[in-house]
């Protein structure tokens, strides 16, 4: 194990600890949230709400982390959104709609800064040929998070149809020390060293050394402004919507489900159990592999990722009522609600969604190895703004219209991620026949010359 790769594993473990916390609350945020309401009527919160204020903070502050990274550095950044996502947990323990919002506010600032200096992080640790399995094993790392933190809600929301003011403090309290855990491990990140990269890629390190942050920030306007940025782009727009849907949305859904039971709402942690285990998944699989993905490239993959999560909405479709999102009902749908099905679905939507981000990292961090920062900051903004958009309709769309934008936004983000990624491959082969339509002449020469002396 050389020096930047254990950097990569420690990254790994801060984020897994960090998200650990956060998206376990994300997960059941609506949920809980809900029960608030019912035993304090001052508090008015809303977990939709909330989170739609979390990745529209995230989607602005984005445009300002490339130049926030050149006055901290990648590690700082990362530091300093952490504690952020810290007090956003603490925050609960002291139920207040103003606290929920505030925090919600700063979570999302901080947000964009540990995103963009976590891409820039794993980019300067990897090269072209590590780039595909740090990814994967980062991805694998940090989707661990939805499983040990649902897994702990799935026990403690055990026989409860409403979770109580003591079981909530509980859940709170843990997730506050493990957040804190995953904020030491980013503590002791060490200095990334940029190895000499394939085809005279140069470290972004040294390329934007003395760079001014008013540089940064039109830097990732003029990348945002490219043919093949505003394609990925497409892609970026399904999987905020997607992740958006599957860690806020499907989940309280399931537990809203109530013709699925006595425990339906111990249901919303396993949900996210089985999401973290096709997100897990899907990761190893693809960092194991990630030499072979990329020599026979990303598109095959991602076109995986698609077809699963088409067959994830239809079964979610004819299993979960049109009217899940909203709250409690006992209404069905075309079949008589099952919790197997559910979980399946649940397993489909995080293994999908693993599938579209690893290659999602790797392509960005492979084509733009010299720009990264401003890459991942132009992924997550996007990606952000299209979630905060899917959460603001979540409160008013019916399950089937919510669906329905996710299949249509597939398929157009997948064709869009393919055509790049085919264009890329022709770019690469047409480089490659005429550097050996260079080599042609001088090789026939040494031909003739070995002639002339026989």
């Amino acid at each position: 194990m050389d020096r930047r790769f254990l950097n990569v594993i420690l990254l790994g473990f801060g984020f897994m600890f960090v998200f650990t916390a956060f998206q376990t609350m994300g997960n059941i945020e609506k949920t809980i949230l809900d029960s608030i309401s019912q035993d304090d009527a001052t508090f008015t919160g809303d977990g939709y709400t909330s989170l739609a204020i979390i990745y529209a903070t995230l989607a602005i502050c984005n445009w300002l982390a490339p130049s926030v990274i050149t006055f901290t550095g990648p590690r700082g950044a990362m530091i300093i959104g952490a504690c952020t996502y810290l007090f956003f947990i603490i925050s609960f323990l002291f139920p207040r709609t103003w606290l929920l919002y505030a925090a919600s506010v700063l979570i999302g600032a901080g947000a964009a800064a540990i995103w963009t200096g976590q891409g820039n992080y794993l980019t300067v640790n990897s090269d072209a040929d590590t780039i595909s399995r740090n990814s994967g094993v980062f991805w694998a790392m940090l989707q661990c998070s939805l499983f040990f933190g649902n897994l702990f809600v799935f026990i403690k929301f055990q026989g409860k149809t409403h979770i109580d003011e003591h079981t909530r403090n509980v859940v709170f309290g843990s997730l506050t020390a493990v957040c804190a855990l995953g904020i030491v491990f980013l503590l002791i990140l060490r200095p990334a060293r940029r190895a000499p990269a394939i085809d005279d890629v140069k470290s972004e390190m040294a390329a934007t050394e003395g760079e001014s942050a008013m540089d940064a920030f039109r830097g990732a306007i003029r990348l945002f402004c490219t043919g093949d940025m505003l394609l990925l782009s497409l892609a970026f727009i399904y999987t905020g919507v997607e992740l958006s849907f599957f860690s806020g949305v499907y989940s309280p859904s399931i537990g809203f489900t109530l013709s699925m039971g006595d425990n339906v709402k111990q249901l919303v942690g396993l949900s996210g159990v089985f999401i973290g285990l096709g997100e897990v998944l899907g990761g190893a699989l693809f960092g194991i592999l990630g030499s072979k993905t990329t020599r026979w490239g990303r598109d095959p993959v991602v076109i995986m990722g698609y077809l699963i999560h088409m067959t994830s909405f239809f079964l979610i479709f004819i299993n979960l009522p049109n009217v899940a999102p909203f709250g409690d009902t006992w209404d069905v749908s075309y079949i008589s609600p099952s919790p197997y099905l559910a979980m399946l679905c649940s397993f489909l939507l995080g293994f999908g969604d693993a599938c579209y981000n690893t290659q999602i990292y790797s392509i960005l961090g492979s084509k733009y190895a010299d720009n990264s920062t401003s890459a991942f900051a132009l992924f997550k903004f996007t990606q952000s703004l299209a979630a905060a958009a899917c959460f603001f309709y979540s409160s008013k769309a019916l399950l089937s219209v919510q669906l329905g934008v996710l299949a249509v936004l597939g398929t157009v983000g997948t064709a869009a991620f393919c055509r790049v990624e085919w264009a890329a491959r022709a770019r690469a082969r047409a480089r490659a026949i005429e550097a050996d339509d260079k080599l042609s002449p001088a090789t026939h020469a040494l031909a003739e010359n070995a002639l002339h002396y026989d």
